[in-house]
């Protein structure tokens, strides 16, 4: 709610109802005649007192006057000069400015009406984005952090479902309700939403479970089949030499993430696969493992070229 910052008579409004308004904008001006002639008035003082000043100095200077007579001097003249900054300050406090960008309200005030010192003037509001407060029990408290998804609905919008993050946890639980506040950051481009709507806000909480991940390049897709190649030691019975082999394994893919994608059935934790060249392996062929030119798998990979 924009309000003056001292009181006087409105002599100009600089606005429509309802108008959008950047910041700086002059939205009210306050009649500022007295005050103006009062300034003129104490820019002669300040003229008259520097040039005494002026004179002071010089006599200074040759030693006629005393240095006590030209600090009298030099006071009169800051005391004149603050008071002309003063009144030119208030001046300037008889306009109100648009302090952001936003839309503007109903005007409170008409031209020529005698306003007070903090009498609202109009309702700016900041629409986007915009901020939506609400409140959990504090034993959520622990599963909350920002960055996470918020989902509200309101009943001015059946159907519709708007989303943002969480943007703030305040510090203190409510002693009263032993609920936690908190508030979300909406993107509204169309203004749709506006403050003082009431609505209903769903935090999605983060799920957390074990998963089995091997990188995306290990998976040979087929229509008949994901698989990979499993790498096996076998013992020759005859000589007792271990050899590295492959076994094609049939494997049910889940969620990818970056680089890595999550097997949910036909692979056990510790299990060796070959993850580079699939399309190359056959079922049953020696191998040996090199790992100098693997590439690493990442879950948030930043390519060079990209």
């Amino acid at each position: 709610m924009v309000a003056a910052e001292l009181g006087g008579v409105v002599s100009k409004i600089g606005f429509e109802n309802g108008s959008v308004a950047k910041k700086g904008d002059m939205l009210v001006q306050l009649d500022t005649s007295a005050e103006e002639a009062q300034l003129r008035t104490a820019e002669a003082d300040v003229e008259l007192a520097r040039a005494d000043l002026q004179r002071s100095r010089d006599l200074a200077v040759r030693k006629v006057i005393s240095k006590a007579e030209q600090d009298a001097a030099e006071s009169k003249f800051n005391r004149l000069q603050a008071v002309v900054d003063q009144m030119r300050s208030n001046i300037r406090k008889k306009t109100v400015f648009a302090p952001f960008d936003g839309q503007l309200g109903i005007r409170q005030v008409n031209v020529g009406q005698s306003i007070d010192a903090r009498q609202p003037v109009v309702a700016l509001t900041s629409l986007d984005p915009i901020y939506a407060d609400f409140a959990l029990p504090q034993q959520e408290l622990s599963k909350l952090s920002k960055g996470l998804e918020v989902r509200v609905d309101t009943d001015a919008f059946p159907g519709r479902e708007f989303r943002g993050k969480l943007t703030a946890i305040n510090s203190m639980v409510d002693s009263a309700t032993r609920n936690v506040p908190l508030q979300a950051t909406l993107e509204n481009p169309d203004h749709v939403l506006r403050p003082g709507m009431f609505g209903k806000v769903q935090v999605e909480l983060p799920q957390k479970h074990k998963s089995l991940v091997i990188p995306g390049s290990a998976i040979s897709y087929a229509p008949f089949g994901d698989s990979v190649f499993v790498i096996e030691k076998n013992k020759d019975e005859k000589t007792g030499k271990e050899t590295e082999t492959i076994r094609q394994q049939f494997v049910r893919v889940g969620e990818s993430r970056g680089d890595l994608v999550a097997i949910t059935d036909g692979l056990k934790p510790g299990q060796t696969v070959a993850s580079t060249g699939v399309f190359k392996l056959r079922n049953g062929m020696a191998v040996t493992i090199n790992n100098d030119l693997a590439p690493k798998p990442q879950v948030n990979p930043t390519p060079v070229d990209s």
